[in-house]
């Protein structure tokens, strides 16, 4: 398939021209900025998890680095700011409920959505976790025990102490005072300058102007595409106006088209995304993690037809809760409801936008914009196939429907105290799937099957080699700072060839 053709002919930015060196009128830089004069050992492009990791790690290397993040600083972080942990191997300890070893992981990651895209390259990620903690630790990350109510991830994830704004904190306030790195902020990568398989040099606009900034090894470590919503379109259609990007409105993907066009392969599926159920009334970008719905397994999930269409109970939360965004991505209006009774009102966290209640099905039904008659037969269907069991949310306990279509494996329970409650939901994306290609050194693969010889990638912009439809909580970041350990080293070791 012609990945680059196809967005070449439907984004909602021009494809440049081929790539040939701008000329001294191109480039407005008659008072150009130190650091656009310089030739550096690494350029790093992009300012979150996967950014940072790289840039520490190629400093680590001896490294001359250079930082380019296209967000303000206010804003820097992209989609890093949104988390809370990350997924790891590990023993247990202070901040773990308990060992997760790789069999365990490894498991884990091929039981969601289709499983790895690349198994070489996602066994050799799980590997990594075991050690990337202990790296973390040691380059300014702290850590903190699960907060209550973060189902199921006491024993699987670990905590960023003040969550993943407050890391990316501590990792600049490293970088800035401890290394003395250079980051620049509202810089956009525009071109990629190539010799042959090497790029020699990246063109920024900054302040007005474009500088040519020359290097000996790049990092893309840019993220996905998921906020250019004309990129989105040519996969999902229409259905692109009813999504809510959850993260930075920064990740339009031109760094990706730009190196597609220099003839980069792709990796990754064009439908696949990391998306979740979020609040209909979040901001259409960078609502985050507060956006985010956790009421699912404890009721119900209709349409706008009023209908069921999917089990609300297949899955523990960290397996599971991702799923949730692209099933409503695939009904009518990209548009679901969740509803639930008073029984299990404390039993996750509210939405932050506040609930819809009613002293009946009907009148809920009414408040939320749905057929009366259709919200009481679906319960009532509902109600009458639930099975007794125990219920125990924090385990996939026996309560379950029968002779029901779709089922609900886990966690059923009638809808039959009021008051009855419901919130209106979104497909909340996250990041994509379609990304670079790389190789077990990060290096960015060609479509004739051979490697850049220094351009490397981490985090979003390579996550397809591993993701195909699923995700597992907490493991963008592990991809993020694993990856970025590596490009940024391997980086560092070309430079210096």
């Amino acid at each position: 398939m012609d990945v680059r053709g196809k967005i070449a002919s439907g984004l909602g930015f021009e494809m440049p021209p081929p790539l040939l060196a701008p000329t001294k009128s191109d480039l407005s830089a008659p008072s150009a900025p130190e650091w656009a004069d310089l030739t550096w050992d690494v350029v790093v492009i992009g300012g979150g998890n996967a950014a940072l990791t790289s840039a520490m790690s190629a400093h680590d290397g001896g490294a001359r680095v250079l930082i380019l993040e296209r967000a303000p600083r206010h804003m820097r972080g992209g989609n890093s700011r949104h988390t809370r942990n990350i997924r790891a191997v590990h023993l247990k300890d202070e901040f773990n409920s308990g060992d997760y070893l790789y069999e365990e992981m490894w498991r884990d990651l091929c039981e969601v959505g289709e499983g790895p895209s690349n198994e070489e390259l996602a066994s050799f990620t799980v590997r990594q976790s075991e050690t990337i903690i202990a790296w973390m630790s040691s380059h300014g990350a702290h850590w903190q025990q699960p907060l209550v109510g973060t189902l199921h991830l006491g024993r699987t994830a670990r905590f960023f102490l003040g969550g993943g704004k407050n890391l990316l904190n501590s990792y600049y306030r490293r970088i800035d005072k401890s290394l003395g790195m250079s980051v620049v902020y509202d810089a956009k990568v525009e071109e990629f300058e190539f010799s042959a398989d090497q790029c020699t040099a990246v063109i920024v606009s900054y302040g007005g102007a474009k500088y040519r900034v020359r290097t000996k090894s790049v990092v893309c470590a840019s993220g996905g595409f998921e906020a250019n919503l004309e990129w989105l379109r040519r996969y999902w259609g229409s259905a692109v106006d009813n999504y809510i990007i959850r993260g930075t409105p920064y990740n339009d993907g031109h760094v990706l088209a730009q190196l597609y066009e220099a003839h980069a392969a792709s990796s990754g599926q064009e439908r696949g995304f990391h998306s979740v159920a979020v609040d209909a009334r979040s901001p259409k970008f960078d609502g985050g993690l507060a956006t985010r719905l956790d009421s699912i397994p404890f009721g119900i999930v209709v349409n706008e037809s009023g209908q069921r269409f999917q089990d609300e109970g297949e899955e523990l939360w960290p397996k599971r809760y991702a799923v949730w965004g692209r099933h409503i991505a695939e009904q009518p209006n990209q548009l679901a409801v969740s509803l639930w009774d008073s029984k299990v009102s404390g039993e996750f966290l509210p939405p932050m936008f506040g609930v819809t209640s009613a002293n009946t099905i009907s009148e809920l039904a009414s408040a939320l914009n749905l057929s009366p008659a259709a919200l009481v037969e679906t319960v009532k269907k509902y109600n009458d196939s639930v099975v007794d069991g125990t219920f125990d949310p924090s385990i996939l306990d026996n309560c379950h429907t029968d002779d029901l279509i779709p089922p609900k494996s886990h966690w059923a329970q009638r809808l039959d105290k009021p008051p009855f409650s419901g919130v209106a939901m979104r497909p909340g994306i996250t990041f994509t799937y379609l990304g670079l290609a790389v190789a077990e050194d990060a290096r960015v693969v060609r479509e004739d099957g051979s490697c850049f010889r220094n351009v490397f990638a981490a985090g979003e912009i390579m996550s397809g080699n591993i993701l195909s439809t699923g995700y597992l909580a907490g493991f963008g970041m592990a991809i993020g700072a694993i990856w970025g350990r590596q490009a940024g080293r391997e980086a560092a070791k070309h430079a210096h060839e």
